[in-house]
């Protein structure tokens, strides 16, 4: 009797804020794989959390916000994707740098196509996100800079276009295949051939060879 009653009397765990929150993301990128967000209603993504609207409320104020903490959940993953890339193989082995940075980049976005598609079409209307994306893309661009620039102190990469002006190029190339390989944009490079793509346009314009 005793073990029943306190059976009975056991509340079942509620869902914390953290949880709740993870689950209106979590609906947002399942339901973005399935059409834009401007088909998807606030209902939509509160229904999918189990949550009811005015709920939905006290953790988003809108369906970009949405939008907006999905994609800085994205850039935050592949800058600590990026960050496991040791910077002491760029001077041990360059083109193997270069590659697993671009490949990281390729895997991170790629396995959330949904946002990445997404916030690319808002960016435009959208003023936050392409605030944001605005930053990430400069502090990229800061990083592969000086990154040619220490290869070019060090002889290993001949002198050329300004560094940061070659960066700026070379992600924005970057930004633009891999949305039309996600997109399956006609004409696109195949999707198993992205990187190896990516990494011989960049060796070239670095080092002016692909064996440097």
């Amino acid at each position: 009797m005793g073990p029943a009653t306190s059976k009975r009397g056991r509340r079942s765990p509620r869902p914390s804020g953290d949880d709740r929150e993870g689950a209106i993301l979590a609906t947002a990128e399942r339901l973005l794989g399935e059409r834009s967000m401007r088909d998807i209603s606030i209902d939509d993504l509160a229904r999918g959390a189990g949550i009811s609207r005015p709920t939905f409320y006290f953790y988003f104020p809108s369906k970009d916000a949405v939008l907006l903490a999905l994609l800085d959940g994205v850039v935050q993953e592949a800058d600590a994707a990026l960050a496991a890339v040791s910077a002491d193989i760029l001077a041990a082995d360059p083109s193997r740098y270069w590659r697993d940075c671009i490949a990281t980049f390729h895997r991170t976005f790629g396995a959330h196509a949904a946002v990445t598609l997404a916030c690319a079409e808002v960016r435009l209307t959208n003023t936050e996100v392409l605030e944001l994306w605005s930053r990430v893309m400069d502090s990229w661009n800061q990083a592969v800079a000086a990154a040619i620039e220490g290869e070019r102190v060090r002889g290993a990469a001949p002198p050329g276009l300004p560094a940061r002006d070659l960066a700026i190029a070379l992600n924005s190339m970057n930004e633009r295949v891999l949305y039309s390989s996600f997109a399956h944009d006609v004409p696109t490079v195949a999707a198993e051939d992205v990187v190896d793509v990516l990494h011989t346009v960049w060796l070239n314009a670095i080092y002016q060879t692909t064996d440097p």
